[in-house]
């Protein structure tokens, strides 16, 4: 088989089908290589879009891409939206809690760090956060962040495949196997196009050598969880905890689901939900939000996010020419809009956003082959 476009996406995850939506209604003749599109560890995702409770100090690069990508969401779902494809957005917002006294004093460093960058977060006591989210019945103070997003990723993905066809991106159900500049290789053939663009998310270091040993897939384990009528609903907004040591979210669905996470090992590609860490996340969000105790649980699965070095994406062009936009790690849903705004800039020979230029993948040179 060999085959022409005029741009070919490797990669049919959240970033790859944002590019490729984009790439199409911007003219480009698009092909997508992915053997399963619309699936992969953008389906396992929670769905948080909260650059601000996910800040600490020395990531401020990370932190700026993030919230210039998060102003971008609204229109990005407005635009889906216009097209017939609801992406779920919700605007309730986040709310950080506390447990026990070090959290507690975790979350005060965390606040006086962000208003020192301009950044509103409130610190709010126990019994403030009780009538704000009354199933949080054992927290010491929490810091809460209105301005966090969260979206159904499967909504989203739905929605982002079925506009991407609508606007004519033809599907390639194939695996790459290796991606040069101006052709992707294929278990079928050869596919040759003008631009490509490596998104393939954990498995992008396989395909390019310029990746290798910059993104890594990093193990996470997800539960979602069914409200019942004798309990309580979920929370409105979004909470994220840290119990003993370990991270904990809890995302509200609109149909009463309700999505942990987020368990993290460095174990490769390998797929398998661990009873450890099943028991890890019932354990921290029971604590957290105790009346999940008597919910359904109706699913448990794991994926592998890719990961960069420095925890920024790889976001501009390979040495050959190659586009790269991977090694997004936790924040590849967050990241769809700049990611594909970026794309189409380099696509169109335009800079990318002056927040984008520092995920350049010509940083840490040593690393460059």
């Amino acid at each position: 088989m060999s085959s022409k476009a005029n741009t070919i996406v490797v990669g049919g995850g959240v970033i790859g089908l944002s590019v490729a939506w984009r790439a199409a209604a911007a003219g480009h003749e698009v092909t997508l290589v992915d053997p399963e599109p619309a699936r992969g560890a953008s389906w396992l995702a929670g769905g948080m879009l909260a650059p601000v409770t996910e800040a600490w100090p020395g990531e401020e690069d990370a932190l700026r891409l993030g919230e210039e990508s998060l102003r971008r969401w609204p229109d990005f779902a407005a635009e889906l939206a216009a097209e017939g494809a609801d992406p779920g957005l919700s605007s309730e917002g986040t709310i950080v809690v506390a447990l026990d006294r070090t959290e507690a004093e975790r979350l005060d460093a965390l606040a006086g760090y962000l208003r020192s960058l301009g950044r509103t977060a409130e610190v709010l006591p126990g019994t403030r956060v009780r009538r704000a989210e009354p199933g949080l019945v054992s927290v010491l103070s929490g810091l809460l962040v209105p301005g966090d997003l969260a979206v159904d990723n499967r909504k989203l993905l739905t929605a982002l495949h079925r506009t991407a066809g609508r606007r004519g991106v033809r599907f390639l159900p194939e695996r790459a196997l290796a991606v040069e500049a101006g052709a992707v290789r294929t278990e079928a053939g050869t596919v040759r196009g003008d631009a490509v663009v490596l998104a393939a998310g954990a498995c992008s270091a396989g395909l390019h050598p310029a990746l290798d040993g910059r993104v890594r897939p990093v193990k996470g384990e997800i539960l979602r969880l069914r409200a019942r009528r004798s309990t309580l609903p979920p929370p409105r907004r979004t909470v994220r905890a840290t119990v003993e040591g370990r991270p904990v979210y809890l995302v509200p669905r609109a149909d009463g689901e309700l999505v942990l996470g987020a368990t993290q090992y460095e174990a490769g590609f390998d797929r398998a939900v661990t009873a450890r860490g099943v028991r890890e996340l019932l354990d921290g969000a029971e604590r957290v939000f105790p009346a999940l105790a008597e919910y359904e649980l109706v699913e448990c699965a794991a994926g592998s996010r890719a990961t960069s070095v420095d925890n920024l994406p790889y976001l501009g062009p390979l040495p050959d020419g190659v586009l790269a936009a991977t090694g997004h790690s936790r924040n590849g849903l967050l990241l769809a809009p700049v990611t594909a705004d970026a794309v189409l800039d380099l696509l169109a020979g335009k800079p990318p956003p002056d927040v984008a230029v520092p995920a350049h993948p010509g940083r840490n040179p040593e690393g460059m082959r």
